[in-house]
């Protein structure tokens, strides 16, 4: 495992990087920064980014490591004479936990102007609309601006305009606790290289390629693109999950911090593949490293389109717990990011061809 201030210097820079879903360009740049001597970097016209190691034996099996690199976020959709934007999500977010939150808006000179989510004050409200939780058409972006003339010609704001939380990330060692935005799935892009850098020069009997997927929060659109480009043989995706600790009942919770990543069974997109998730439980449990089991009634992955590739691929998804996820702060663990990569590592060196086939 990588030195624990490396990877920490790793996610922060990852996890404050903007990229929004279609506009991933500054996250990819730091993804590309922090692939620098991993192997041949390339990119594709989604940007989707792939980092394969040198010198791997061309007649191995194809392990494809799988995050997105892009981020739940908003991008305006006009601008009003009174000088606030109109926004619409680039992503699922819930409307209750949208207002008074900070944001930055790129502008036409790449430039990231603050502005606040802002709704009626409750002074102007009716009795009505104190009552009943905002919409987004209730909510506008204000930078300050007091006319659309003015977010035009001096904030240089135009329509479709991306929109990211304003948000730093922030590691408390004394609790072993990451606070930042993108964890999903800046975390999972971090796995990837973590993993990437553990393995380089080792003895292995497959091949291995990461691929930094564009566009998972609007439909697993970048993976279409990495799976037919790659022709994985098997894929482990690495996913920042959505945490139930705090939700839950006690019996019920599925993925808390603290305990591990999450191997999921079932989500709507996925029927995992029962015998690569047993055999990558088994040699978690065999290796000591923690690990939890859930069934999703909601949600998919990037696993949702690469397991159908081809002639089908074996795929498990590798969740690190985050809580509060698709909202501007979330809340993780450093030590289950640390037993995601160890399981991940764990499982790609006893992985072979003969292995894969009986999946």
């Amino acid at each position: 495992m990588m030195d624990k201030q490396k990877a920490l210097a790793m996610i922060e820079a990852l996890s404050n990087a903007p990229g929004v879903s279609g506009f991933e360009d500054e996250a990819v740049q730091a993804l590309r920064r922090y692939s620098e001597g991993l192997g041949t970097i390339r990119e594709d016209a989604l940007r989707n980014l792939y980092v394969t190691p040198e010198a791997q034996s061309a007649h191995l099996p194809l392990v494809q490591l799988d995050a997105h690199s892009d981020e739940v976020g908003y991008l305006v959709k006009a601008l009003r004479p009174n000088g606030t934007l109109d926004f619409i999500t680039l992503g699922r977010m819930g409307a209750s936990n949208i207002p008074a939150h900070r944001v930055l808006v790129r502008n036409t000179l790449g430039q990231y102007i603050p502005g606040i989510i802002a709704g009626k004050p409750p002074h102007f409200m009716t009795e009505a609309e104190k009552q009943r939780v905002p919409d987004i058409c209730d909510m506008v972006i204000d930078v300050g601006a007091s006319s659309d003339q003015e977010l035009r010609e001096e904030y240089r704001i135009a329509i479709a305009a991306p929109v990211v939380p304003e948000t730093a990330f922030v590691y408390r060692p004394d609790y072993d606790i990451m606070i930042g935005k993108a964890f999903d799935n800046r975390l999972g892009c971090a796995g990837i290289l973590a993993v990437l850098r553990e393995l380089a020069g080792q003895n292995l009997k497959v091949r291995i390629a990461g691929a930094f997927a564009a566009q998972e929060e609007v439909g697993l659109r970048g993976a279409t693109i990495t799976a037919q480009e790659l022709k994985p043989d098997i894929a482990i995706v690495f996913e920042g999950s959505p945490a139930d600790d705090t939700i839950a009942e006690s019996y019920a919770v599925q993925t808390a911090l603290k305990k591990g990543p999450m191997l999921r069974h079932f989500d709507v997109r996925m029927i995992t593949n029962p015998r690569f998730q047993r055999f990558a439980l088994d040699l978690a449990r065999s290796k000591h490293i923690p690990v939890q089991e859930a069934v999703r009634t909601g949600g998919s992955t990037n696993a949702g389109v690469i397991h159908l590739t081809g002639k089908a691929v074996p795929v498990i998804v590798i969740g690190i717990p985050v809580r509060y996820i698709h909202t501007h702060y979330g809340i993780a663990a450093y030590r289950d990011f640390g037993h995601a990569v160890t399981l991940a590592c764990e499982v790609i060196r006893h992985l072979d061809e003969t292995v894969i086939n009986g999946f």
